[in-house]
């Protein structure tokens, strides 16, 4: 049985993930300039408390899925709390657990630094993504509102 690799991101991974996050922004229907890839793979290098930082998943040594995910001061704790921003598994491997390791891996970095609030948000309309998220984390029954 093949084995789900996590590990952080490394500089030598950008082509794979750009594949992968231009796949996952393919799926929200979303193209973003070229200097928004280009600060985004600065900015999960950059050291700082609030900073990005990103995993990627590897199944026989091929680049299969990637999460982004960031902490931020919370008014209701003292610790910071874990913004999961970005998770995406190539279609080929959904339902391999590639998603669940790479949501773990997160929840496991965070608590290496005290931080229990990971959380992270999807369309309604992502069945797929809702079915691992039910099956590995609470719906807080929260909408979401933005004003762009």
């Amino acid at each position: 049985m093949s084995e789900i690799i996590i590990r952080p991101l490394a500089q030598s991974d950008h082509t794979e993930w750009r594949r992968l996050w231009t796949d996952y922004l393919t799926f929200y229907e979303t193209k973003l300039p070229e200097e928004v890839y280009a600060i985004t793979w600065k900015r999960l290098f950059t050291e700082g408390e609030f900073e990005p930082k990103g995993f990627i998943a590897t199944l026989d040594g091929k680049a299969v899925g990637l999460t982004h995910y960031l902490y931020h001061r919370s008014g209701w704790s003292e610790k910071n709390n874990c913004y999961l921003q970005d998770l995406f598994a190539d279609p080929q491997v959904r339902g391999k657990g590639v998603g669940a390791a790479l949501i773990k891996a997160v929840q496991d970095e965070a608590g290496k630094i005290g931080v229990k609030n990971v959380y992270w948000m999807t369309y309604e309309t992502n069945a797929t993504a809702r079915r691992l998220y039910d099956h590995v984390a609470r719906r807080t029954g929260f909408i979401e509102y933005d004003l762009l």
